[in-house]
């Protein structure tokens, strides 16, 4: 962006001169007619001699200075001697008419703000860019018809040269004045003061040489700093527009609008504060919208206002208006990248302490299961196992991932918890649980936590069995060394198992083998049961010590009967006989176990027969023969005890009849077994002397009711011959 001429302001203002006041030696010689001053109204023109020296470069010959010039100081009209050094010239500022002419001064402003132009070259075609086009046949060049000077025209006819008085030759006085081209434009044709032109039409100003107008307006006014009205710089526009986009209203600072700056600054002020610290929301998507809209609005204003506006700043500074611009676009391009970034960072952050968040969950469910029965927390060991193992395999390179063995680890500790404060029937689902997570859990995530629970468990197995044994929970101890033997068979706990199995049962037997129980019956049953329990144990070799429960148990049951019957328990006596005779019938107490029974059943109805337990020994001595007939239409049974015991049964009397009643009634003379004895069912019984107790009991049939019995006593002798006859009364 260059300076234009026009608004340069003069560095100091020479005093105004008055051409319509005539000054000291502004007459005209007698030899020569007056000038005539220009008409009233038509300005004052002051002009400003080329630089002491020489012409400018520019300058035509005819705007050459002579060397005996009047000096810079000389008012106009005032000759100077053509030898006369200037008034404030030192001798080393006299120039040799020979010598070169110096560059010339810069252009000396003049009271009204414009510089002196130099004249076109001579010869040069067309005008210059701020003249205007001839008029009225007017002339540039040298011409004396177009002349324009102050000076009075010498009686050649030709135009002066300056504002002094023609010499004798007849030419222009040298003098203050314009070149001898003149500066076209007079202020009229023909008047007395030139034969110029008529004043340009167009505007600006007419005739090569002429001052240019003075400026519209001082530089620095108007919107900006400059004219609101002055020239259009696009790129200048372009560039504050720029400025204001950098977020910073840089554009309003150049353009010093320091309201629109404010406002910018206040917009970047409250993003920041709504947008930093950084988070995972980031900006909401309505600051931006309205953030972007006040960049855009300032960006338009900022071009709009820069468009015409002069800038107060050098040449060199508004050359690297717009490259500056463009290279603050990186402040709002790189701020929103940082943000960017600062805002992932924030959104990694807040996903990393989701993670966390769900690795803390996991770690409390543990915890706070720790020790706790496995049924009752096993849910949640689950969960938490479950979290440990997608946050390891999803996300494995995060914090949470990492944090994640560690984890495993405590919570294989929490688990098998039970098992280090050694409560083995605890540990056993635990561990159970730890050692089949390789079949759940991801191999990766797991490692080689799972190896070592084989032998915890076998121990917890063996240790939890041997502990319910002592609490003579049979079933609960079978149970553990069933899992035990078929986990791992190869254990050596399998072989401590037989031997602890084996032992408790024999020293549960031991009290009926030597038979020391005090309470057989109990005993058999404990026995019983733990040898049932231990027989069904797979997997283990205890034959041996079931072999011998046996042999404890048959003797115990026989012990059961016998105390039974020695208390009084005549039913259950039976019963426990009875089940003897029939599990053990090759037994050799199989038959003293019939005897009881038979004399547990006549006790149960006659109590006297159970005061002396049957013998296990069979009398020797002489024997009475007992000759028992049936007389009755249904079987009978006839029982007996006394220094022998025994039963019979006799099948039923098809012809007989019950006695009593009708019978009695047409026959009172009729007897029990009173008629042919091959009639009668009979059975002999060879009986030792000494009392007996007898007890018949019919199975039913006819007017007999089913189980009826009938006891009674009899006193057997030696020598004598027995005869009884068992029959049937009624009342019908």
């Amino acid at each position: 962006m260059g300076e234009d001429p026009n608004d340069a302001r003069p560095e100091h203002a020479p005093p105004k001169l008055d051409l319509n006041k005539p000054g000291p030696g502004d007459e005209p010689p007698a030899d020569r007619p007056p000038a005539d001053r220009p008409p009233a109204g038509s300005g004052e023109t002051v002009m400003i001699r080329p630089a002491r020296g020489g012409a400018p470069r520019d300058a035509t010959p005819a705007d050459a200075v002579p060397a005996d010039a009047a000096p810079r100081d000389a008012v106009p009209g005032e000759a100077a001697p053509a030898d006369a050094p200037p008034r404030d010239a030192t001798p080393a500022d006299a120039v040799p008419a020979d010598a070169a002419p110096r560059d010339p001064a810069p252009p000396q402003a003049t009271p009204t703000g414009s510089f002196r132009l130099p004249a076109p070259a001579p010869g040069a075609g067309g005008t210059a860019p701020w003249e205007a086009p001839p008029q009225n046949g007017g002339s540039t060049g040298t011409a004396a018809s177009a002349a324009g000077s102050f000076g009075p025209a010498d009686p050649s006819g030709t135009s002066g040269s300056g504002f002094g008085p023609a010499d004798s030759s007849g030419t222009a006085g040298s003098g203050f004045g314009p070149p001898s081209g003149g500066f076209g434009g007079g202020f009229g044709a023909g008047g007395p003061y030139g034969h110029g032109q008529a004043p340009a039409a167009a505007p600006g100003w007419a005739g090569a040489g002429t001052l240019p107008p003075p400026p519209s307006a001082p530089p620095g006014s108007g919107p900006g700093g400059g004219g609101g009205q002055g020239e259009s710089r696009p790129l200048q526009a372009v560039a504050v527009g720029l400025l204001n986009l950098s977020c910073l209203g840089l554009g309003y600072v150049l353009l010093r609008q320091w309201i629109g700056a404010a406002v910018c600054w206040a917009a970047t002020a409250a993003l920041l504060l709504l947008a930093l610290p950084a988070d995972a929301d980031g900006v909401p998507l309505g600051v931006l919208v309205g953030y972007g809209a006040v960049l855009l609005a300032a960006a338009a204003d900022g071009a709009r206002r820069g468009l015409r506006a002069s800038l107060s700043v050098g040449a060199a500074a508004r050359r690297l208006v717009l490259p500056l611009a463009v290279v603050l676009l990186a402040v709002p391009a790189g701020g929103a990248v940082a943000y960017g970034s600062a805002r992932d960072e924030a959104r990694e952050e807040a996903f990393q302490q989701s993670l966390l968040a769900r690795l803390a969950t996991a770690d409390a469910l543990v915890k706070a299961k720790e020790g706790s029965r496995f049924e009752l927390a096993e849910s949640d060991y689950t969960t938490a196992l479950d979290t440990y193992e997608k946050l390891a395999l999803d996300h494995p390179g995060s914090r949470a991932a990492k944090l994640v063995p560690e984890r495993l680890d405590a919570y294989v500790t929490s688990v098998s918890k039970p098992y280090t404060d050694k409560k083995y029937c605890d540990a056993v689902d635990p561990l159970k649980h730890l050692r089949g997570l390789p079949d759940t859990v991801d191999a990766k995530v797991l490692g080689d936590r799972a190896d070592g629970f084989d032998e915890p468990l076998a121990q917890s197995l063996y240790e939890c069995g041997a502990g319910e044994l002592g609490r003579e929970s049979t079933a609960a101890a079978h149970e553990a060394f069933t899992e035990l033997a078929a986990t791992f068979p190869e254990s050596v706990y399998v072989g401590r198992t037989e031997k602890l199995v084996g032992d408790g049962l024999r020293k549960a037997a031991a009290p009926l083998s030597d038979g020391s129980a005090s309470d057989p019956c109990a005993t058999t049953e404990e026995v019983r049961t733990q040898r049932s329990g231990v027989a069904g144990l797979k997997g283990y070799e205890l034959s041996g010590p079931v072999a011998d429960a046996d042999r404890a148990i048959q003797k115990g049951v026989f012990s059961c009967g016998t105390k039974q019957f020695r208390d009084e328990e005549y039913s259950d006596a039976v019963k426990t006989m009875d089940q003897y005779a029939k599990d053990y019938p090759k037994s050799p107490q199989t038959a003293h176990a019939r005897t009881i029974s038979i004399a547990a059943q006549i006790a149960d109805h006659e109590p006297a027969a159970g005061k002396k337990l049957p013998s296990a020994t069979v009398p020797g001595g002489s024997r009475m023969p007992m000759v028992v007939s049936n007389d009755g239409k249904d079987a009978v049974e006839l029982l007996y005890t006394g220094p022998v015991t025994g039963k019979i049964t006799l099948r039923a009397c098809g012809t007989c009849t019950n006695y009593g009643g009708i019978r009695g009634a047409v026959d009172p003379d009729a007897k029990p077994c009173g008629g042919a004895s091959s009639k009668y069912p009979k059975a002999t019984l060879q009986l030792p002397a000494g009392t007996y107790h007898f007890l018949q009991r019919r199975a039913g049939g006819g007017f007999a009711v089913a189980g009826e019995t009938k006891s009674s006593k009899a006193e057997i002798e030696p020598g004598y011959t027995y005869t009884n006859c068992l029959y049937v009364t009624s009342g019908l």
